[in-house]
């Protein structure tokens, strides 16, 4: 039996999770809670919980403020992270916390499970997009890789914008319309994986960001 506790401060998502783990062979749903606070109270004396599914933006305490104190209740018991947050910064700053899974809370009710039976076996499950986010952090791309995809006018056209010149200004400095500025700047944005023009300015993606 997989003894979990959840940690979920949307009332439809947590009974939703509550009621199906409860009619899953092999697992129970002992504690289920709107944050940190209520869960560490409403949690049982005596009671050894296995897992913990947590959101990480709740009332009070952050989710990923709970994963040590849940740790230092019950050492073996795991934490997996349920949320919306893709960012790096929330991803790693729970696996440093103490999380061994990270899943989307889009994820299907029958993966959860799949992931909940993987964690405890021994696996660190985690979302497809989060898991590219984790391998993109270990694996940066430089900058120089990423220029090098430019044309040599699409290049011409970023010199000109990290120098602050708007579009109407690049296409007068090359003699080219504004709609052709335009386009070489979505391909820019496209091959250098950015979406603003705040990064090509400030030099963003030579950070990998």
């Amino acid at each position: 039996m997989i003894n979990l506790g959840l940690i979920e401060d949307d009332n439809d998502i947590r009974n939703t999770l509550m009621e199906f783990f409860n009619d899953q062979a092999g697992f129970s749903c002992i504690v289920a809670a709107p944050s940190v606070e209520r869960f560490m109270e409403q949690w049982p004396a005596g009671v050894q919980l296995d897992l913990v599914l947590s959101d990480i933006g709740l009332p009070g305490l952050s989710g990923i403020k709970g994963v040590p104190l849940i740790k230092k209740r019950a050492p073996r018991c795991q934490v997996m992270m349920l949320t919306v947050y893709e960012e790096p910064e929330k991803i790693f700053q729970a696996l440093c916390a103490g999380a061994t899974g990270y899943l989307h809370k889009q994820t299907p009710l029958l993966k959860i499970k799949e992931a909940v039976i993987t964690l405890m076996e021994g696996g660190s499950p985690m979302s497809p997009g989060i898991a590219r986010k984790v391998v993109a952090y270990f694996n940066p791309r430089s900058a120089d890789n990423l220029v090098e995809k430019l044309t040599p006018r699409e290049s011409q056209t970023l010199q000109a914008i990290e120098e602050g010149l708007t579009n109407k200004e690049v296409a007068i400095r090359l003699n080219i319309s504004l709609e052709t500025v335009k386009t070489h700047i979505k391909n820019i944005y496209q091959k250098l994986e950015v979406n603003n023009r705040h990064a090509l300015i400030t030099g963003k993606y030579k950070n990998g960001s």
